[in-house]
This record gives C-alpha cells, structure tokens and sequence, in this order.
C-alpha cells in the first residue's frame, strides 16, 4: 500500500530520522513526532495509517500515548521497545497495540512490519455485507465486513489480533494450528521465539467466549500441539 500516511513518535532523533528516511524512500508519506502529546496531535489531525510508537517517550510515554488513542482511534500501532521483558510487551498489547517490535531492529525488519500490517489492515475493511462474512458457532456470531463480534446479543470489545485470531480459528472450525503456525497466519510474518503472544490472546479470548474460561468448550488447547475451535 503506497503512499500510506505513517506517523512515526521516537526521541532519539538518529533513529527518528533514520525511519523516516527509509520510509520516504519505499513511497509512504512519513509524519514525526518526538513526544506524545505532539504524536496525539498528529494523530487527530492527519488520521495515519499505521503509527509507529515508541514506549520511552518524554512526558507522556507510549503506554499512554496508545491507551488515548485507542479511545477513539483505530489505526493499527506497532510499538517499539528496548526492553525485553515480557510484561512490557503484555501490557503494549493489552492497550490496544497490534505489533511491536525490539530494539536493536533492522529497517528491513521494521518495513516488512508495516507492509504486513497495513496488508491486514485494508483486508479489514468493511465491506457490503454478504453471507460468507458471517461466521457462526452457536450464539457465537462474527460479522467480518463490520469488524464485529457478538455473543448472544452481547458485543465483545476484542482487541484488533484478538478478533482476527478468533476469525481464523472460526473459519478453520476443527483444524489443530501450532503457535508458530497462528503467529504466521493472525500476525503475517516470522514471529519465533514470542509464542507466549499467542497464549495470552486465547487465555483473553476464553474470557470473552467461554462460560468456564478454565474449561474451555470452544477454544481447545491440543497438548503440544497447539489450539483448535470447536464452536
């Protein structure tokens, strides 16, 4: 998707203008920031397709900058961060962010991100409604042109990887997929070595679906194998 508008929040200015170079150079319009409440700014006023947001920011830090957006934006984050521990990268993705990735990052890297997420994200889009859009399991109901799922009469607030995991697995009703294999096909690319990502989106969408999220009927852990939807 060329020509899509990225707003890029980092205060390393090295960095900054590093990404932005090579953004501009793959055809993206590139917009910057080097805090956060000039990336929410930006953010409302430009309405970016994807916002690459890094975690240590002055002032407001990309944990928040992420959690104000998500309140009324639906723009897909990928987020950047030096840390490595797990609970940084639980916590972007509970906020709201769809990706992230860690420092020290290649370019080559950080643009196959952006492809593959705006990629998904015109998949996304709404779309007339028609009958193979909706996927059923019961009082389970998944509307993919509206982007919505209901259980019941109840509409589910899912994160954005929580809703295309549920998606997948649905239209590929008994089929065991691997965590590797889920990483591959929710977020779009080689994700080795963060299988637990997939882990904490199933436990979220047990609470979401499952009358007993202990004993899951729908979502089903396959020991060492990986996990299947039952309906």
């Amino acid at each position: 998707m060329k020509n899509a508008k990225i707003l890029v929040v980092e205060d390393e200015l090295n960095l900054l203008e590093l990404i932005r170079y090579n953004l501009a150079k793959e055809g993206y319009q590139v917009l910057t920031a080097k805090d956060g409440l000039v990336a929410l700014e930006l953010a409302h006023r430009e309405s970016p397709d994807v916002v690459v947001l890094d975690i240590m920011l002055p002032g407001l830090d990309g944990f928040e900058v992420c959690r104000l957006l998500r309140k009324d934006m639906k723009m897909p984050i990928l987020m950047l961060t030096a840390k490595v521990d797990e609970v940084d990268k639980v916590v972007g993705l509970e906020l709201g962010a769809d990706d992230y990735i860690t420092k020290p990052f290649s370019m080559r890297e950080l643009l196959a991100r952006i492809r593959s997420t705006l990629r998904r994200n015109e998949m996304m889009q709404p779309q007339p409604a028609k009958t193979e859009n909706i996927l059923r399991a019961d009082d389970l109901v998944i509307d993919l042109g509206r982007h919505e799922a209901k259980l019941g009469e109840k509409v589910l607030p899912l994160k954005p990887k929580e809703f295309d995991m549920l998606a997948f697995l649905m239209q590929n009703k008994g089929q065991v997929f691997s965590r590797d294999h889920l990483l591959e096909k929710v977020w779009g690319y080689d994700f080795a070595g963060d299988t637990r990502t997939v882990d904490v989106h199933i436990r979220w969408l047990r609470q979401h679906i499952e009358a007993d999220p202990a004993s899951p009927h729908r979502l089903v852990t396959v020991p060492r194998v990986g996990y299947r939807f039952e309906g």
